[in-house]
């Protein structure tokens, strides 16, 4: 790829910050936009912004039309079987909640299980929490090893006659580690346990083929993957989404409403009350077309190659240097600690020197107490960072290790 040319569709990466050249490795928690979404999002403003499915006049067809072609891309994107298992959501917090309450509240009871791992996100425990206090059942967690990767024979061995759903990450937030999701869900489906997949991590690094995985639910978001804030994909199986009661009330979700009786529209809309992110969701099929352009494996060669060098240098270079994560094949995600030194110290001196990390528990608290930590810093690539700026990361490294051990 060249990653010069890629650079330019980012202008923000032209920033300076305390004089010195902004080098961003924050690309987990949210990546950075190219120009061609920034347009997209601008048109959608200035020239056809009008609430969707409700209006006859041209601009509300037009904006519908938007949305509904943006619905075909992730269609194909991700290889589901219709639009109609396709639900537009704000992120895959509101995805994975939506899934707890209303696919959860249908197959859940007193006495029943649930199994999740110790690598989750909040989003995919909390909901679940929420969930088990208001109906009793019992939440299993799969650990992991010194490497972070998961322990298949303890997952293998915690499926009963009461397991009823399984929840688990397709790629840690924290440790990088990418799941054998394919391998999960066909084990849970060997149980008649339908399978929740958390794909937040995976989607902006890897091919995503609902089909070929056998997922039941899979979600994800827009932010991550070069696309608009406040948008996310949730697909779910048609015969799982059918049986579904709502998750939300109110307008676009209802097919006929009175005081006795509400009938609800059909899918996917039925999951979609309000009016919706609809000019952040025709943005989404942008930041879809510059994942193609450049190529999902192009992109997944470099961040590697990119996580290979930035990691080798700092375990060769910096005492004291600890990285969480060492599965084999995983994302392009550094988490660390120097020493004795405080996460967010280090993260705060490296600001100062231009470059932009993540610091603290990054919403995976049980996982930082399984590894023996109150909090990580974490370096993360995408398909615009370059060799030359793992050097820089790597010389302010040193800097602020010195600053801090002195």
């Amino acid at each position: 790829m060249d990653i010069q040319k890629i650079r330019s569709e980012f202008p923000i990466l032209e920033r300076r910050l305390y004089n010195k050249p902004l080098i961003y490795l924050d690309n987990t928690a949210t990546s950075q936009t190219p120009d061609s979404v920034v347009k997209a999002v601008v048109d959608g403003y200035t020239t056809t912004k009008a609430n969707v499915h409700r209006g006859v006049h041209t601009l509300s067809q037009e904006a519908t039309d938007l949305q509904e072609s943006a619905r075909r891309r992730v269609r194909e994107w991700i290889n589901a079987g219709s639009e109609s298992e396709i639900i537009f959501t704000r992120g895959t917090t509101e995805a994975l909640n939506l899934v707890a309450s209303s696919f959860g509240g249908m197959m859940l009871r007193e006495g029943d299980e649930l199994i999740l791992t110790v690598m989750e996100h909040h989003a995919n425990i909390v909901p679940w929490q929420l969930l088990r206090d208001r109906i009793g059942f019992t939440i299993k967690v799969v650990p992991i090893d010194g490497r972070g990767v998961l322990d298949m024979d303890a997952y293998r061995g915690m499926f009963t006659e009461r397991t009823r759903l399984v929840s688990f990450a397709h790629a840690s937030n924290v440790l990088g580690t990418v799941n054998p999701v394919r391998e999960m869900i066909a084990i849970a489906h060997s149980h008649g346990v339908p399978a929740v997949v958390d794909g937040a991590q995976a989607a902006p690094h890897m091919r995503i083929d609902v089909r070929d995985l056998d997922a039941d639910f899979y979600a994800f978001s827009a932010h991550k993957m070069y696309g608009p804030t406040g948008v996310g994909v949730l697909y779910g199986k048609e015969k799982w989404l059918e049986k579904m009661p709502p998750y939300q009330g109110g307008g676009e979700m209802i097919e006929s409403v009175s005081f006795e009786k509400t009938t609800y529209a059909e899918l996917p809309y039925k999951f979609e009350a309000g009016t919706p992110d609809f000019i952040g969701i025709s943005a989404l099929s942008k930041a879809i077309d510059f994942i193609e352009r450049l190529g999902i494996d192009n992109i997944a060669a470099h961040e590697h190659q990119l996580l290979d060098y930035t990691t080798r240098r700092m375990m060769d270079e910096i005492p004291g240097m600890r990285i969480f994560g060492q599965a084999p094949g995983k994302c392009a995600i550094i988490s660390f600690l120097v020493g004795d030194i405080h996460h967010y110290d280090m993260g705060m001196l490296l600001d100062k020197l231009g470059i932009e990390v993540r610091t603290g528990h990054h919403c995976a608290q049980p996982l930082m107490h399984a590894i023996g930590v109150e909090g990580v810093v974490r370096a993360s690539f995408a398909a615009y960072n370059t060799i030359e700026e793992s050097d820089a990361f790597i010389a302010a490294l040193k800097r602020v290790t010195a600053i801090l051990q002195s």
